[in-house]
């Protein structure tokens, strides 16, 4: 007992002092786009190429988004705002869920340029980084290197607001394997499965109010719930089925249906056109060279550009694609449960979100951070892991410097292009390829055997007197 308890506070040590390096080194990089000499309305004057020279480019949308939605005015966001016409947010709006607004308006209070802005939501982000590690570590051991030690957290831990969302998409896993885990005391389950799954619904509502995406893990962990998702029993024999709970499935939709009412809601009545206006921008959104997706870089070469052909096909074939890939998802997961007797739902929720990822008209660069932990939580190859990881630097390494080369007109570098490409192609080959196969990956350990109990002994063979 003391042995393996040393080994995971060495687990904890070894990977938080990682990731925290590693959250060092990304500061490193994104301050270098901040700092004096500043412009007008705290805007500074390395604003946005930093040093062209650097390995890393120091672009972040936490200095970007400190101009044009009013933060640098610290006016509340929503209550106040609306889009005009041709699509540009004012009065606060920002084009986030509301809980991502809140962040950058607290990330605001102080700040009078952006890197003030910048610094102090690095510090609001740090813990959710952290909590994440974790979380990660005690699920899979040394599998939590994949999250910590890997140049995702480096490239986009200040780049965005992606910790915190991220943070809850873990914590709803982490509550469900806690639950499930085995009281010592009693010799059962700690919490039931219907408890456990409310309690990750709240969470995965939350996550949907900040980044939308964990929102849709509800479905799946409902499915789960349905099917009662016991662990395997003694020695993995698969769990009895049983018939299926209706009541607790609608339990968990009802959670998370009502976590998002009332973080909603507030901001609904106090300002519903400024709410409103958050879900237009996203809904008039195209599919630019900024947003990076395999439409632009593959669509608009065979409709003759980003015309209205384009954008109508881009309108209809990606919500169709999302929503075919989704079922699929929820269908192979159904496979499984038919064939060994408990729902994936965690590879279900991966095999989700890489449908999302492929298809979806927007593919920022720092949706790794989306992705990653289920490379650490469930058993993907690894060679899967190392290209994704290696496209994904290639990208990161040269789409920020394309908008620059765009921006000012500069002739275009071949190894820019060359790299922009390879990242986004790459990345749509393994996504759409994950779509089967997370939703077969078995769990890493000791995640997989959290539930299970040891078969009894059986009793001796005494014979009877006659």
């Amino acid at each position: 007992m003391l042995a393996g308890r040393g080994r995971m506070v060495l687990i904890l040590l070894v990977s938080l002092l990682t990731s925290s390096l590693a959250m060092v080194w990304s500061y490193q990089a994104k301050i270098k786009c901040g700092g004096a000499p500043f412009l007008d309305e705290g805007r500074s004057a390395h604003w946005p190429v930093g040093d062209p020279n650097a390995a890393i480019p120091c672009y972040s949308d936490l200095m970007f988004l400190w101009l044009g939605r009013d933060i640098n005015n610290h006016v509340f966001p929503y209550i106040n705002g609306g889009i005009t016409p041709d699509g540009k947010l004012f009065g606060g709006v920002v084009e986030y869920p509301v809980l991502s607004g809140m962040f950058m308006w607290v990330g605001a209070i102080g700040a009078h340029t952006d890197t003030e802005f910048f610094q102090h939501s690095v510090a609001l982000l740090v813990p959710f980084g952290l909590a994440i590690t974790v979380m990660l570590a005690l699920m899979t051991r040394w599998h939590v290197m994949w999250w910590a030690a890997t140049p995702p957290l480096v490239l986009y831990a200040f780049h965005n607001w992606e910790l915190p969302v991220v943070a809850t998409a873990v914590g709803a896993v982490a509550v469900m394997a806690w639950g499930s885990t085995i009281s010592p005391r009693t010799g059962d389950r700690r919490l039931s499965v219907r408890t456990a799954a409310i309690l990750a619904a709240v969470l995965l509502g939350v996550g949907f109010c900040l980044k939308l995406y964990p929102g849709f893990f509800v479905l799946p962990l409902a499915a789960y719930v349905l099917t009662y998702g016991t662990a395997p029993g003694p020695d993995g024999e698969p769990p009895l089925r049983r018939g299926l709970d209706w009541v607790g499935a609608l339990w968990v939709a009802a959670a998370a249906t009502l976590t998002v009412v009332a973080i909603q809601l507030p901001f609904m009545l106090a300002g519903f056109e400024g709410w409103k206006a958050a879900l237009s921008f996203q809904g008039k959104r195209k599919a630019d060279v900024d947003t990076n997706s395999i439409w632009y870089w593959g669509l608009r070469h065979f409709t003759g550009g980003q015309n209205d052909t384009y954008n109508t096909l881009v309108g209809l074939l990606s919500p169709m694609l999302i929503g075919v890939a989704f079922a699929t998802s929820v269908y192979l997961g159904w496979r499984l449960y038919r064939r060994d007797g408990l729902y994936p739902w965690i590879g279900v929720s991966a095999s989700m979100l890489a449908g999302f990822m492929v298809f979806h008209k927007v593919h920022s660069p720092q949706y790794t951070l989306w992705i990653l932990p289920f490379f650490v939580l469930l058993r993907v190859r690894w060679p899967v892991i190392v290209a994704y990881l290696a496209a994904d630097l290639a990208l990161d390494l040269t789409i920020f410097r394309l908008f620059g080369i765009y921006t000012s007109g500069s002739p275009m570098k071949w190894w820019v292009i060359t790299g922009v490409n390879v990242g986004v192609w790459v990345h749509a080959v393994l996504l759409v390829y994950l779509i089967v196969a997370f939703v077969r990956a078995p769990l890493r350990e000791p995640l997989a055997s959290f539930g299970r109990r040891a078969r009894p002994a059986e009793p001796d063979l005494v014979p009877t007197p006659s």
